[in-house]
């Protein structure tokens, strides 16, 4: 069989979510896109032109949306009002598109969210028939929480957006995942290809990125990185690892058979 992710009843075979900002240029967006076989790909509804600044080059025509899954998101929304405001616009220029995520950042400095505000975007846009992927702290209650909404997906950060730390609270994390009905998601915070491989093993449905791949010194190459990283951990969860021993050492090859001191077989 195989092994899909499924957000908002639709399929996907990548377990990579990729943002499209923060590169050189639109061509290398692309190839980054390409390297990290993601299918769903975020876009800053506010930064990032689909149509909105006529005349200037949009990224439709590089990532075509018969191809990618676009996933808008609300970066830079401090408030309820302005996120709901700016999906409003995304579903309009998209066609009616209703996948979204919603972030509400409650301070410029550490972009960590601001859950009062999230939670109360996320009722509003449930109501207005949008499917939301949030980005949450890591704090279990607060994510069943907006389980509970109806969002289609919550997406705990590992740790700060654009830090590069990894995942500073894998408890947490574990938490959540214990108790989700909905996939979860690792968003923000991830440095490198080793990062993504935890949050998957960790038992995570799957990781959106942007800075780990966009700021790596070969985007492409990164890209590529992370998206056999996801893969290699997705699979150890699924193949269930050895367990832990502090001091029970065991030989890794049978006792049986072995030559004795005395040139016997034991």
């Amino acid at each position: 069989m195989q092994d899909t992710l499924t957000i908002a009843g639709r399929p996907y075979t990548s377990r990579l979510l990729v943002g499209t900002g923060k590169y050189k240029d639109f061509d290398e967006t692309r190839r980054a896109m390409e390297a990290s076989g993601a299918e769903i790909v975020t876009v800053a509804i506010r930064r990032t032109n689909i149509g909105q600044s006529a005349g200037e080059p949009s990224l439709l025509d590089y990532l075509p949306p018969a191809r990618y899954t676009y996933l808008p998101n609300t970066a830079g929304c401090y408030t309820a009002e302005d996120a709901v405001r700016t999906l409003r616009l995304a579903r309009e220029l998209l066609d009616g598109h209703a996948l979204v995520k919603l972030e509400v950042l409650g301070d410029p400095n550490n972009l960590y969210p601001n859950m009062p505000e999230t939670l109360k975007a996320a009722r509003t846009l449930v109501k207005e028939g949008f499917d939301v992927m949030v980005y949450c702290s890591d704090d279990p209650i607060q994510a069943r929480m907006l389980e509970d909404i109806g969002c289609v997906a919550v997406m705990p950060l590992a740790s700060i957006i654009g830090s590069g730390m990894g995942i500073l609270n894998p408890w947490n994390l574990r938490l959540i995942i214990d108790n989700a009905k909905v996939p979860v998601l690792v968003d923000a915070g991830v440095g490198t290809a080793s990062d993504a491989a935890i949050a998957m093993e960790l038992g995570c449905d799957a990781v959106l990125m942007n800075s780990a791949i966009a700021h790596a010194r070969d985007p492409v190459l990164m890209a590529s990185a992370m998206r056999h990283a996801v893969r290699a951990g997705r699979e150890a969860f699924l193949a269930g690892r050895m367990p832990r021993k502090l001091y029970m050492a065991e030989a890794s090859s049978p006792a049986t058979g072995m030559i004795s001191p005395l040139g016997k077989a034991a």
